[in-house]
């Protein structure tokens, strides 16, 4: 393996990379992580989230947090959409602040879907594919709470759904963004209808496996007619386990592979994927990321609990292209310095990792360069 603590470039991480469209000076991504600082009603991005992203735009590329498509999205407090004016332009000021520092940025958008809570929605259901509870949480004004079970979509409203995904990433590029990103992973709207056992539709979108991926792919469609299939991608987590719903077993990842391959048509910048949680699948991170390259014939985005150490390796072993950091971003804005030079990495604050002002979000200082 490479010397990590040698002179830029010359490990993996920080070789450059084009993802389609993309061209990257490194393979250090930073994933989309809520970090809930929106606390206008608006819920708009403000110029401590510009300063944030700035802060942290020696990453090869950004990917924001995850951005309401809609209202009926909502599904967390204090998370910034992308389906206003005002919000738009609230963004238009992080991507300015991010270009000015010489980086690069998408914009992730997504839909809670059954996974929100009444709370968050005056007092009406969310919306699910089917009229089924997923037993999962969410974090409302009041602190967590069970979800219910949702109401339905009509085949009229996927396809409303879908032109606000389509309008969504119009305000994305309206507002600067450099790409867009599909959030499709966990427990959200898109990974509700990929489910068999949240997903119990007879119509188009439902009934198998095919047809439970029809709304990602018209999602797809929809987007890249805005930003060219060059400029979009998809984040999916084929392990993710939660509650009953999500069990990552042989049937539900036999069924990604199947979506890998025909998302293998699209030709997208990129496709982010998380593999395994430590302790929670038989396979490991590189069996895992081995059976996504021969499943998907594009770029691959590497994401969940990677080192400097591992994500390298995975990189020389060419099982991805680029390898996405969650966590080490918060209390590293410099993260790509400290890889290059050595430098050892600053825990952060898990207290203030959901909420707060600029303490544990914009006041982590960088590391001397050596």
């Amino acid at each position: 393996m490479s010397d990590q603590t040698s002179a830029p470039g010359t490990q993996p991480l920080l070789r450059p990379v084009q993802l389609g469209a993309l061209e990257l000076p490194n393979r250090v991504v930073m994933a989309p992580m809520t970090r809930a600082r929106a606390t206008n009603a608006a819920l708009a991005p403000t110029e401590l989230h510009a300063t944030y992203y700035a802060q942290r735009a020696g990453a090869g590329l950004l990917i924001s947090e995850g951005t309401w498509v809609n209202r009926e999205a909502i599904g967390y407090i204090h998370v910034p959409g992308i389906y206003t004016d005002e919000q738009t332009d609230g963004w238009a000021k992080v991507t300015e602040s991010v270009h000015a520092a010489g980086g690069r940025i998408v914009s992730q958008i997504g839909h809670l879907g059954a996974a929100s809570h009444p709370d968050h929605q005056g007092g009406r259901l969310p919306v699910g594919p089917s009229a089924v509870n997923p037993q999962e949480m969410s974090f409302t004004a009041e602190g967590p709470k069970d979800t219910v079970t949702p109401r339905a979509l009509t085949g009229a409203e996927i396809a409303d759904t879908v032109r606000d995904y389509r309008k969504a990433a119009a305000n994305a590029l309206r507002a600067g963004f450099d790409g867009l990103e599909i959030h499709a992973q966990g427990s959200h709207l898109i990974a509700q209808f990929l489910n068999p056992r949240l997903n119990q539709r007879t119509d188009a979108y439902g009934g198998t496996s095919e047809k439970r991926a029809q709304l990602l792919l018209d999602i797809v469609e929809a987007v890249s007619e805005v930003w060219g299939g060059e400029r979009v991608a998809v984040k999916l987590s084929p392990y993710w386990k939660t509650g009953p719903a999500f069990t990552a077993d042989a049937e539900a990842l036999a069924d990604y592979d199947l979506l890998l391959k025909r998302l293998g048509d699209s030709d997208l910048a990129y496709l982010h994927l998380v593999g395994p949680a430590p302790g929670t699948h038989t396979d490991d991170t590189f069996t895992a990321f081995a059976r996504f390259r021969g499943h998907y014939r594009g770029a691959v985005v590497a994401n969940l609990g990677f080192t400097q150490a591992t994500a390298n390796e995975l990189l020389e072993r060419r099982l991805a292209d680029a390898v996405s950091f969650g966590a080490p971003f918060i209390a590293n804005p410099d993260l790509v310095d400290r890889f290059a030079y050595g430098h050892p990495l600053a825990d952060g604050d898990r207290d203030t990792y959901y909420g707060g002002g600029a303490e544990g979000y914009t006041d982590y200082p960088t590391a001397a360069r050596s």
